[in-house]
């Protein structure tokens, strides 16, 4: 489990590479909804989303290599990932390539750790990092909305992706869920640790 730690930890930086590519890979969730929404171009939503998996991988390798771990940055590259799975579970349901009660526990998720996050900041705690099931979980989901995609189709190629990315959906929904119960169980944990002394 990450470690929760108090907000002033965390360097105060704004302008690093990882954040420049958090906020690219966050300027593209319009475009993303958009290309799946209206002109329904699959192909370079795709090639957004693999621009957002890409940058996610890069943005945490750079800033352990480079030393540039930051406050902002802690905070932009969860909402990434939050975003495009909102905008991708949305746009999935008014499509109708999945229900509405997998949307609805997706999305209730994010709520409950949009709380949670919440409830850290008003008592001075950072946002946790990154656990390896909330990755994991992302993983998972990244790979099963573009396969989704392709699985619209009615060629021979969609029909053996079909079962596969609903595979990836169901493991990367459970992992998702338990990631938010992990959230929940931090933000505990933190709010039972005693105030912070000032020196």
């Amino acid at each position: 489990m990450a470690e929760v730690v108090r907000e002033g930890q965390l360097p105060d930086r704004v302008w690093t590479i990882p954040n420049l590519l958090s906020m690219l890979r966050l300027a593209g969730v319009p475009l993303f909804l958009y290309l799946l929404l209206w002109p329904k171009a699959d192909g370079w939503a795709l090639a957004v989303l693999a621009f957002s998996g890409l940058s996610d991988w890069l943005d945490g390798k750079i800033a352990r290599w480079l030393d540039q771990t930051s406050r902002l940055g802690a905070l932009l590259d969860p909402a990434a990932d939050r975003l495009y799975t909102l905008v991708t579970i949305i746009a999935f349901v008014l499509r109708d390539i999945v229900p509405w009660w997998v949307a609805a526990l997706l999305v209730g998720r994010d709520v409950v750790v949009a709380v949670c996050l919440l409830v850290l900041r008003r008592n001075g705690f950072a946002p946790p990092e990154v656990t390896y099931v909330g990755k994991a979980a992302t993983f998972n989901l990244m790979y099963a909305f573009p396969m989704l995609l392709v699985a619209q189709g009615g060629s021979d190629f969609a029909a053996v992706v079909r079962p596969v990315a609903y595979a990836f959906v169901v493991w990367g929904g459970l992992l998702f869920l338990w990631s938010g119960l992990l959230y929940v169980v931090q933000t505990r944990a933190a709010l039972r640790l005693p105030p912070a002394v000032s020196v």
